[in-house]
């Protein structure tokens, strides 16, 4: 009999983890799919132990065999050979079993990969990549179906099951993962996932990886979806841990697995197998657990276990409302680089009774340690009555420190946030530092958006709605002709609220940004970047030394001659007034950075910014 009449007449035991077994049992952590070229008595070793345990279906050794994460290891022109042996190795292994043995070939998702070049590509590259392997699959002819597993995004595997769908008859078993027990990492519920996809034609869904039996087990007891949907489970074995030599290791013992097997029976699921951690062992257990093969009819809850939902907030911080049709002023700050504080906040005082709009703190600006301005941010609020905009890099937080550090910026009342990569480790006082960037910063722009929905990234609810307004970065000094805006497009299509620019110092800059922003007809407030020049060496030094800055020669020479003079204090001033004049033509927003902690200059500033507004109404 066919997959399909299988699984409507009995519960099969699926196989288990094939990576686990390469990298633990036979010290291989490659890429695991071209083993199926170089290796091939290995994998086949590997498919007749869960044959031997016991398994009715196996999966081919293509997890990751697409053109994307081929790449990686200079393989994209293998992957028609490596999925076409995997099935070849998965045939032969089943040529040796006892028992009738169904081979599914494997696609698995790309929205959870944390690489830059896969976050990077467009849904035609993904959909391309898929359609490749998925072709080199079927070619084989001799797959009883095909299982499409470890997908963290619901759009994705929708996008996928159609593919599928279009191009072969054969069974599809569809596998959503989620970081939380009964919710995807975009707030969808299991329920809903399951339901989308049974319509979509999946013959089977369910869920594999992340998470062990207990919380799968929990996942399906309260699934409130027609009894009629045949459903799938590949636990992982337990939370992983790490060795000795920071390995990641899994102890979830077989006999757990066996404990849930009937358990899992029960709840009305028709095939069961393993995921990450998972050994012939696990599949083995699950066999002698299950008291009969009989499939249980499932009795759905009438009172399945729901969260209201919560209702995001939509306010804008007062600044953003003046700039509208007011000049606005904000002023960077760097944080303390020493204990010695009681300047840094002398200075931010000055700066309140001056009424500058905002106060924009530095995240180790140039890679130099400074007081976490996350602290500092917290202090100014609290003490001072100021609202801060926090930058926050991805060069120094992974995805858990980033979720951590903006769930604890909304617990402060700080809902401001300039989201930047950051200058490189190798900039600063620690050249050997490592730069995350788990995220690029537009990503960061999408993650930070994404709590004021109340659904945290990994789709748990957070009890409360966020407000955060997210600021992008965008430098208008790049050398070019004229200035692109698909940088913008794609941050403002991420969520971003407003703009804040590098520092300018060519007023030609200026009036580039802003005929580009009109021509695309992008409204989004814009804070055009300023910084007070304090000498020539200073002068030099940003021109020369720092990147994405350069000055005029006109500029350079006048500071230049203000050395001479001795007043370059007075010209430096003077030059930021013109840059402002010439930025107030067309934006009302300006962002003036604090050189050397000199707040008596940048209250010069700001006060000449809001003199404008006087002068309009005047």
């Amino acid at each position: 009999m066919d997959l399909r009449q299988a699984l409507r007449q009995r519960v099969l035991v699926a196989d288990g983890a094939m990576g686990t077994l390469l990298y633990g049992n036979y010290g291989i952590a490659s890429a695991f799919e071209n083993l199926n070229l170089t290796h091939p008595d290995t994998i086949l070793r590997v498919h007749q132990s869960y044959i031997s345990a016991g398994a009715d279906v196996i999966q081919t050794n293509t997890y990751a065999a697409n053109r994307l994460k081929l790449a990686r290891y200079d393989l994209e022109d293998q992957v028609t050979a490596i999925n076409q042996a995997a099935v070849h190795l998965a045939v032969k292994a089943r040529q040796t079993a006892d028992h009738p043995v169904y081979i599914l070939g494997t696609i698995g998702g790309l929205a959870g990969d944390t690489d830059q070049g896969i976050q990077r590509a467009s849904q035609t590259e993904i959909q391309a990549s898929l359609t490749e392997q998925l072709t080199a699959l079927l070619a084989t002819n001799q797959l009883d179906g095909i299982l499409l597993e470890t997908y963290y995004d619901l759009p994705e595997l929708l996008a996928a099951l159609k593919l599928v769908k279009q191009a072969t008859s054969l069974p599809v078993i569809a596998n959503v993962s989620m970081l939380a027990a009964g919710v995807l990492r975009d707030g969808t519920s299991f329920a809903s996932a399951i339901r989308q996809l049974a319509a979509a034609g999946a013959d089977v869904v369910g869920t594999n990886c992340r998470l062990g039996p207990y919380y799968l087990a929990e996942s399906f007891k309260h699934l409130a979806v027609p009894a009629t949907i045949q459903l799938a489970v590949y636990p992982n074995a337990g939370l992983p841990g790490t060795d000795a030599a920071g390995d990641v290791v899994y102890d979830g013992e077989p006999s757990y697995f066996q404990s849930y097997a009937e358990r899992f029976r029960q709840l009305g699921l028709s095939l069961i197998g393993g995921c990450c951690g998972t050994t012939p062992l696990h599949t083995a257990a699950t066999v002698r657990g299950l008291s009969s093969r009989d499939l249980v009819s499932r009795h759905v809850s009438q009172h399945p276990r729901t969260t209201a939902p919560l209702t995001p907030t939509s306010s804008q911080h007062p600044f953003l409302t003046k700039v509208i049709t007011q000049k606005t002023a904000l002023v960077e700050l760097d944080p303390p680089r020493n204990f010695e504080t009681d300047k840094f906040f002398r200075g931010a005082a000055r700066l309140k009774a001056a009424g500058v709009d905002g106060i924009t703190l530095s995240d180790n600006s140039l890679a130099e340690v400074r007081i976490a301005n996350t602290t500092v941010a917290a202090q100014l609020k609290l003490n001072y009555g100021i609202n801060p905009i926090v930058h926050l890099t991805t060069r120094d937080h992974n995805l858990i420190g980033l979720q951590s550090e903006i769930m604890g910026l909304h617990s402060l009342g700080i809902e401001d946030i300039l989201a930047v990569t950051g200058d490189p480790a190798k900039l600063g006082d620690f050249p050997g530092a490592t730069s995350v960037g788990d995220v690029r910063s537009v990503e960061l722009i999408k993650l930070i958006k994404s709590f004021n929905s109340g659904i945290g990234p990994t789709g748990k609810s957070l009890k409360q709605t966020c407000d955060f307004r997210v600021a992008a970065a965008f430098n208008p000094n790049a050398p070019r002709t004229t200035i692109s805006t698909k940088g913008i497009e794609r941050k403002l299509s991420y969520g971003c609220d407003y703009l804040i620019t590098q520092p300018v110092f060519d007023l030609a800059n200026v009036t580039k940004l802003a005929t580009a922003l009109a021509a695309s007809d992008l409204h989004v407030p814009v804070f055009v970047g300023v910084m007070p020049l304090v000498s020539r060496r200073n002068a030099e030094f940003l021109h020369h030394e720092v990147h994405g800055i350069r000055l005029p020669q006109a500029l350079r020479d006048r500071m230049a001659q203000a050395e001479l003079d001795g007043n370059e204090r007075a010209v430096g001033i003077q030059i930021a007034k013109e840059l402002i004049d010439g930025i107030c033509t067309g934006f009302n927003g300006v962002h003036i950075v604090t050189p050397f902690n000199r707040y008596r200059t940048v209250i010069e500033l700001v006060n000449y910014v809001h003199q404008k507004n006087l002068t309009a109404t005047a």
